[in-house]
Formats: structure tokens, sequence, C-alpha cells
């Protein structure tokens, strides 16, 4: 199975998860994206967030939180592998690009989702693991 190097921006607000609607898949997604040749995982992420989010994320503010790997949603035979930040400051985000809105979602409002990512449920399984979030 092929794989997908990815980093992703876990912000945690009042027991939900900031995710990002992906135009293109019609599905909820981790704020983040691939990272390409030649990038670490943060500069990645501060890249992707700017795209997506219209955030200049500041790297003193960032914190490697955790790996995580489940199969990449609407693609035979890829495996996400996702470096997974913290932020530790409030941001203030807008949809643009690919993503067409933004939105906190705690676990059973997500799970009411016509269409659910495995890396977002297994996040919010490690996240209830840690006793960050509960549900």
């Amino acid at each position: 199975m092929k794989k997908l190097d990815t980093a992703g921006l876990v912000i945690v607000k009042e027991n939900s998860i900031l995710l990002a609607f992906s135009k293109n898949k019609k599905a909820w997604y981790l704020p983040g994206g691939k990272i390409d040749q030649g990038e670490t995982a943060q500069q990645a992420l501060i890249r992707e967030i700017e795209e997506e989010l219209n955030v200049r994320l500041d790297p003193a503010y960032i914190q490697y939180y955790k790996h995580i790997q489940a199969p990449a949603y609407g693609e035979d035979q890829l495996m996400m592998e996702q470096e997974c930040f913290t932020y530790h400051t409030d941001i203030h985000p807008t949809a643009s690009q690919e993503i067409e809105q933004v939105a906190y979602f705690d676990y059973a409002t997500y799970r009411d989702e016509a269409i659910q990512v495995p890396g977002v449920i297994k996040l919010f399984e490690i996240l209830k693991a840690d006793q960050i979030i509960h549900y």
C-alpha cells in the first residue's frame, strides 16, 4: 500500500475539533495537507493552513502532538501518514481555495455526517484516550 505524508492542525475548543470542508471530496477533514518534497511537516502545515484557512501560523506556538495513520478517504490502496500539531493561541480561520467552510465538531455531530473520514475518527479516538476531549 502506498503512503501519503501529510501534516494536520489540531485545534480543540469546548470538546470539539476544528475541521475544514473540502469542495473536491465533499467531506470534513482536519485542516492541513500533503507534505511536499523538501518540506518538513511543520513547514507543510504552515503553508497549507495559510492556503486553506487564510491564517499565518507563528512557529513559536506550534507544538507537535501525534502521528496518526488511517486509510486515505476516497483513495484506493493509499494510507495517510499524518503528523498532527497543536497551536497554542487563538486563530480566526476563513475558508479559501478548495475549502468551502470551516467549523468545530464534537464527536456525536461528526458521526451524524453523511461522510466520515477515517483519519478524523482516529483523531477523535486519540484525543479521547489522551483525555483532551470527552464523549
